[in-house]
């Protein structure tokens, strides 16, 4: 049988090793992985830091890099670490440095850095030979303990010096700058937030350490990003973020209206999303604007320097500033999704998927552990100066027998040690001592600090012994760190705002087009034109056409509106009326623009605004009522409204006003009926129902109409008078019949 991989001896012998290859692959990946995920890319809870991150920080406490001290070039500092701790890339070492001194990456920087470290807009920092750096007050912060055995130490891969495990700082680093990070088969996404929020929350989990999730989110509003923007996601959402520890926060710009001379106006973005280069955002909107993609906006300005702001230039004034940025929030990155996977090391070393109340709580148990810690380490430092100072105030009390003991005896620390029962370590300072130490003045400060000591040594005591004592040391360290952080300081104001915003709109077309208006021809060949403004529609200069042609539908509309063809076979078409050929020449076939066929016939071309309701009648007497917008068709195919029956036609497309009642119907027998609307059924689609019935040919028109009103037509001869006949009741009738002959004086054409 085969030797497993776990069998092997540690130091196995030179050669060829007979092992399953999927359990040696395996069990190596197993071990990449691991290293990957606890060692590379996923934070320690209890101080948010990566190793590369800890050891560059601890490479520049050695080198006394505080933020009174000078600045050293970062290449010394990317070289100690590479050297003594951090075996890996110097060119990855100074990448994961340059963010730590990035403001608009990190919300509370750890490194001040001098020289170019990059900026918002993309630009990468200069090379290491040409920067410098030192520590901030926040780093200083989050390693204040380390001398005080507060946490553990480890060799270095070397083992030829030590490093520290985590550090101890009561600054809650991983909330507060967040984390990003891609191991193996899982990565971590942590958002940063604002660290007095954080500090205030980790003096209520102190107090109480079993609140819940809604006691924590009472106090941590949101994230709060160094960028700024505003989250503008419901509390309902951004609470279950929290709580799994998995979702995402939709983050937008900041932007307002400046008012201009003449009525004009612009848009200024003072404050983009995080993460979002500020060059490659302008060349996104840019490129909107090259491709049409966004009509309504006409140019975007950089005019940043300290400050961002991004100009961004309407086409028009009568453009709605809210439905331009609708628009860019949805086709740019003025509005992102950053996410949240709250994956950390706990205290264990193990990755889990933790909510914000449990990373919380992990940071404010691993700061009891410091403070205990931290007070075992100052009683053993009280404990070694007071064994120091009793044996000096023994010599002093005993000053000139010491003097002779030691002018006296070859070997005096012996007899010291018999004659006073003094210490090893008491004999040797008292041997040590300097003559000047041997002042009157001397021996009344060693009493002080002895007093002082022993009362630190009791307090200390006191305080290791009591849980109530330890919490309120941990909220007075909790509030002398958010004094510094806090909403009133420069660094630790917040810069996001939360505000609940609706998901963007769906522009409309008519807010991605400028309003114009235009005057709209069709010929009876299915021409096409669109002249500008709303001419005279009995001028002959604008009723031109082909010879052999003539005006079949001419109207006035805007370039907003959507146009609806109607052919005889029943189906409808829609045109935009911004895409029609101009008005020079005779324009362009309108079949050219949908699929319909040069043998059927065009019934209707009409603004679609016009009605809310449309009649349909057939050529065979059937017809129904349709919602103007069953009758929008979404592609040039058209849609199916109508389905006349064998050897019919759609004959009759009119709107139906809002307060009409009755239904007109006259056929090319010159029969007249009229019946109530109510009796005409609402449909989508279909053969429609029977308007009128005929022995022989069919039906002429149709219309709606208010009964109480009458029906008015225009009278024959060059006067054009028009006649109204107000008493319909003869011609009342049920829906389907066959009517009788119209009132004297109507059209001999049998057309309303």
């Amino acid at each position: 049988m085969p030797t497993k991989i776990t069998d092997l001896p540690d130091n196995p012998p030179v050669g060829v090793l007979d092992a399953p290859f999927d359990s040696a692959l395996s069990e190596r990946y197993l071990v990449y992985a691991l290293s990957t995920i606890t060692a590379r890319s996923l934070p320690d809870v209890r101080d948010g830091l990566k190793p590369v991150h800890r050891r560059l920080l601890w490479a520049m406490r050695l080198l006394r890099l505080d933020p009174a001290a000078g600045y050293k070039k970062c290449a010394r500092v990317v070289g100690d670490v590479i050297g003594k701790y951090h075996p890996h890339g110097d060119q990855s070492v100074y990448d994961a440095m340059v963010r730590l001194a990035q403001d608009f990456a990190l919300r509370y920087p750890l490194v001040d850095g001098q020289g170019n470290f990059g900026n918002i807009d993309g630009d990468n920092a200069a090379a290491y030979r040409y920067t410098e750096a030192r520590l901030t007050q926040v780093a200083i912060d989050l390693m204040d303990g380390l001398d005080e055995d507060a946490v553990e130490f480890r060799p270095t891969y070397n083992g030829e010096e030590q490093e520290p495990e985590l550090f101890p700082g009561a600054f809650p680093n991983l909330l507060a700058n967040g984390a990003a990070g891609i191991a193996v088969g899982m990565a971590t996404a942590i958002p940063p937030h604002n660290a007095a929020e954080l500090l205030d929350a980790a003096v209520m989990l102190v107090d109480t350490p079993e609140a819940s999730d809604a006691d924590v989110l009472a106090l941590v509003k949101g994230p709060d990003f160094p960028t700024g923007g505003l989250v503008v996601d419901p509390q309902a959402a951004i609470t279950e973020a929290y709580v799994t520890g998995r979702g995402a926060f939709r983050v937008r710009a900041r932007w307002s209206v400046e008012r201009e001379k003449g009525g004009t106006w612009q848009i200024v973005v003072s404050e983009i999303p995080y993460g979002v280069q500020k060059g490659k955002l302008i060349e996104q909107i840019a490129s909107l604007i090259n491709d049409k993609k966004l009509p309504i906006l006409a140019d975007v300005r950089d005019e940043s320097d300290a400050e961002v702001r991004l100009v961004l230039e309407p086409r028009s004034r009568t453009v709605d500033a809210q439905v331009l940025m609708d628009g860019l929030f949805r086709l740019s990155d003025l509005e992102t999704r950053v996410p949240l996977n709250l994956n950390v090391l706990d205290k264990d070393r193990t990755p889990r998927v933790m909510s914000l109340r449990d990373a919380l709580a992990a940071w404010v148990e691993h700061q009891f552990v410091v403070l205990r810690r931290r007070t075992e380490h100052r009683l053993g430092k009280i404990a070694d100066r007071l064994e120091l100072v009793g044996g000096y105030i023994i010599a002093f009390l005993n000053l000139d027998r010491v003097i002779e003991i030691i002018r006296t005896e070859d070997e005096p620390k012996a007899v010291m040690i018999a004659e006073f029962a003094l210490t090893d370590r008491q004999a040797e300072a008292i041997l040590n001592m300097r003559l000047r130490s041997l002042r009157r003045l001397e021996e009344m400060e060693l009493k002080r600090e002895q007093a002082s000591l022993e009362k630190e040594q009791a307090d200390l005591t006191l305080l290791l012994g009591s849980e109530a004592r330890q919490r309120t040391r941990l909220k007075r360290d909790f509030g002398r760190v958010r004094a510094r952080y806090g909403p009133d300081t420069p660094l630790g104001h917040r810069r996001t705002a939360i505000e609940e915003a609706a998901p963007t709109r769906d522009i409309p077309l008519e807010a991605m087009i400028e309003r114009e208006p235009i005057t709209v021809i069709l010929s009876e060949r299915g021409w096409i034109r669109a002249m500008k403004g709303h001419v005279d529609l009995s001028a002959p200069e604008t009723m031109k056409f082909k010879e052999g042609d003539g005006p079949a539908f001419a109207f006035h509309a805007q370039t907003t509106d959507k146009l609806l063809l109607a052919a005889a076979n029943g189906r409808f078409y829609t045109l935009a009326a911004d895409r029609l050929p101009g008005g020079r020449g005779f324009g362009e076939p309108v079949r050219a623009s949908i699929d319909l066929d040069g043998s059927v016939g065009i019934i209707a071309l009409f603004p679609a605004r016009g009605a809310d309701r449309l009649l349909l009648a057939a050529t065979d007497g059937r017809g129904f009522v349709v919602s103007t917008a069953d009758t929008v068709a979404e592609t040039r195919k058209g849609k199916n409204v109508m389905t006349p029956r064998a050897g019919a036609t759609l004959s009759v497309v009119r709107a139906v006003a809002a307060d009409d009642d009755y239904v007109a119907v006259i056929g090319d027998n010159r029969k007249l009926l009229v019946f109530p609307l109510a009796e005409l059924p609402a449909m989508a689609r279909g053969q429609g129902v029977q308007l009128q019935r005929y022995r022989e040919g069919g039906l002429a028109d149709a219309k709606t109409f208010v009964f109480a009103q009458g029906l008015s037509w225009t009278m024959r001869g060059e006067a054009k008078r028009t006649r109204t006949e107000v008493d319909l009741n003869a011609w009342r009738t049920a829906r389907g019949a066959a009517g009788r002959m119209p009132p004297n004086g109507f059209p001999r054409d049998n057309r309303f």
